[in-house]
């Protein structure tokens, strides 16, 4: 008899707590509808001003959605026709991520990562890039800063008993260049860390370091890809040659038609000179159509 009640009392309690469950997420279903029709005027508002001020109740938004208990289940998959939301692998959090013109040549990006958790544990991202300056690739950014992106991919490796997630992300917030960067992103006890030295390439500012993120900047007319690619085993990237042969003009930088690249090993991603052989066509050959995927 004692065991039957107490039978009766898990499954009543079960049964609340899918009553609840099922109650936040018409509640998030809500919101998102809200979100989705928010996104509109945050990015098309005519007005720069109306677009950051749609982005505040955006961001208001969000978050109120995410305090629900077992938001991280729910997927938005509504929002992320409007938003970025992209996971690593293991699943372990999630990153909401967008950017929005803040005049006719200057865009700012936005950023939260959500863990994996019933209640919610958020580290909101503040965009630094602009501050960064030449020391872009040399920098590590705690406490909210960073380099602000839109992200497309996330890799993860261990390294030294740190776990990092490769961030491949695109920055056009220049008025005359992108920028395509990896950065690696490690969780502390103090929070979130971008940028670390997991690249065997040097500093030009400290020859005697690596730098702490890669990046590539180019002019803004042209496509530069950057990706992983699970044949090769590697990530490659166009390499880069000024039109003007002038090496200090970021904004005349464009694609050779040669591929280079990073393999990760020991540790480390290990730059790769070369990674796709440049075929040379004769005479009258036609041109093998390109087999790489990505951005």
């Amino acid at each position: 008899m004692r065991k039957t009640y107490f039978v009766l009392i898990a499954c009543l309690l079960m049964s609340v707590q899918r009553v609840h469950a099922q109650e936040n997420v018409a509640e998030i279903k809500l919101i998102e509808d809200t979100l989705v029709n928010i996104s509109d005027s945050m990015y098309g508002a005519v007005i720069p001003d109306e677009r950051t001020t749609y982005n505040e109740r955006f961001i208001k938004l969000l978050v109120r959605a995410l305090k629900y208990p077992g938001s991280y289940k729910y997927g938005f998959d509504s929002l992320a026709q409007r938003i970025n939301i992209i996971y690593p692998d293991d699943k372990s959090f999630r990153i909401f991520n967008w950017g929005i013109a803040t005049d006719e040549i200057s865009r700012r990006y936005y950023g939260a990562i959500q863990m994996n958790a019933e209640a919610l544990k958020l580290y909101p991202l503040i965009d630094c890039t602009a501050e960064l300056g030449k020391g872009a690739e040399d920098s590590i950014l705690t406490k909210g800063k960073w380099y602000g992106a839109l992200y497309y991919r996330i890799i993860p490796h261990e390294s030294d008993g740190v776990m990092y997630y490769t961030m491949f992300g695109l920055n056009a917030s220049s008025p005359l260049t992108n920028r395509k960067v990896m950065d690696p992103m490690s969780f502390t006890d103090n929070g979130v860390v971008f940028g670390a030295p997991l690249f065997n390439i040097r500093s030009q500012n400290n020859p005697n370091e690596r730098v702490n993120r890669f990046i590539l900047e180019y002019k803004k007319a042209v496509q530069v890809s950057m990706n992983w690619d699970a044949e090769l085993g590697a990530v490659y990237f166009d390499k880069l040659a000024s039109e003007s042969n002038d090496p200090n003009r970021k904004y005349t930088f464009v694609p050779t038609g040669e591929y280079d690249g990073f393999k990760w090993g020991d540790g480390h991603w290990n730059y790769v000179q070369n990674l796709i052989p440049l075929d040379m066509l004769k005479d009258g050959d036609a041109p093998a159509p390109q087999p790489y995927k990505g951005r």
